[in-house]
């Protein structure tokens, strides 16, 4: 597939810093790049104030067409939403690429899409989230097998924003005639084999790539290429 821009978004759980290198990187193999960045999604309708927000930013940035959307982790559910609204302005998407991210799937919850990858950690988040427990908690421990070096585990621990049960709860929007372009699916962290795998099932075409769930900072020439590979490919 054919495509002039991609459009990062980060997850809602962390901010566009999380990118690192990977834009530059994507800049120097020819493509327009768009970096999104939400943070005032932090009241409900969480998942719709993104979706507008990252709509906005990307109309501001007068993207040359096609454009590709590549949502990273909790940023995949939303793609369909986002692909929705590039529609209605007229704008082409090309390609949709969930990296290392959560499948979309009409009339679910957050919680509902762990559920079905991993119903034994949807049932201790949903008990966390109960008690009042804000999610991630991650720590510099948590991270250090992540392969990012001690200055990048401290940039995606002030890149965080842990949200509450109201956000993991909320149903999330998901337009009737999605997918309306090819699809892809890059994986970079063993968390995300069920994820990959369903992908393989819907007909997406999956890559693996290495690096973590934060290869963006981690290896970004290596993701950079391993991306547009993929988009080529699809």
């Amino acid at each position: 597939m054919e495509v002039a821009t991609l459009v990062l978004l980060h997850s809602p759980l962390v901010r566009s810093s999380t990118w690192g290198e990977l834009p530059s990187r994507l800049r120097e193999r020819g493509y327009d790049v768009v970096v999104v960045d939400v943070a005032d999604d932090h009241e409900p309708p969480y998942a719709a104030t993104y979706v507008a927000r990252a709509a906005q930013q990307v109309t501001a940035a007068a993207p040359s067409p096609p454009i590709g959307l590549v949502g990273h982790s909790g940023a995949g559910p939303l793609l369909p939403q986002l692909g929705f609204a590039q529609r209605a302005a007229r704008r082409r998407v090309g390609a949709y690429v969930f990296l290392d991210a959560t499948l979309p799937r009409a009339g679910s919850t957050r919680l509902d899409l762990l559920r079905a990858e991993d119903g034994d950690l949807a049932h201790r988040l949903r008990a966390d989230l109960g008690r009042g427990v804000l999610v991630p908690t991650w720590t510099d421990e948590d991270l250090a097998a992540s392969g990012l070096t001690t200055a990048q585990r401290a940039d995606v621990l002030s890149a965080v924003r842990p949200r509450g049960l109201a956000f993991f709860d909320e149903p999330l929007p998901h337009p009737d005639d999605w997918p309306d372009a090819p699809c892809g699916y890059l994986q970079t962290s063993r968390a995300y084999d069920p994820a990959a795998r369903v992908a393989g099932l819907r007909g997406f075409a999956v890559t693996r790539a290495e690096g973590g769930h934060f290869a963006a900072l981690a290896a970004p020439a290596q993701l950079a290429g391993s991306l547009a590979d993929l988009v080529v490919r699809m």
